[in-house]
């Protein structure tokens, strides 16, 4: 039987990944990294639910992950998050945006943002335990409305 492996160890070593701090990254950075972390978190917990057709995970997926819903979860977790948290948070609000999004509002995507660079920050930081609690956080809200 193989030995388990720690994914992102090997991954970070596989491909000479060096850790920068965090904080140097800009807020978009941090946002774009936070995406992919969150889609890639909630695509993981679909499919490990069921065995569905692709065009069902699809449309599960897309209503957790869109602007609008990580809008909610960003509002419901606010008061939660830590000082560091939260300044990324305003980073990531307040951030220019050269784009717009496709179904949501201009106030839902800053907060979709900035909800998406904390997860950024979380996952370059690389304190998964938080990370997780507040995808948690978020998901319990969700759930809630």
């Amino acid at each position: 039987m193989e030995e388990s492996v720690d994914f992102l160890k090997y991954f970070k070593d596989t491909f000479n990944i060096e850790q920068k701090k965090p904080g140097s990254y800009s807020p978009l950075a941090l946002a774009y990294i936070g995406d992919a972390i969150f889609d890639l978190m909630i695509r993981s917990m679909v499919v490990s639910k069921s065995n569905k057709q692709v065009e069902k995970y699809h449309k599960k997926v897309t209503s957790i992950v869109s602007a609008g819903a990580q809008a909610k979860m960003m509002k419901g977790i606010r008061d939660s998050l830590t000082e560091e948290e939260h300044a990324i948070y305003k980073r990531g609000r307040n951030a220019n945006f050269n784009s717009k999004a496709k179904n949501a509002t201009r106030s839902e995507y800053r907060n979709a943002t900035a909800f998406e660079a904390v997860l950024g920050y979380l996952y370059l930081k690389e304190d998964y335990k938080r990370l997780v609690d507040v995808v948690q956080m978020g998901l319990e809200v969700l759930e809630k409305k």
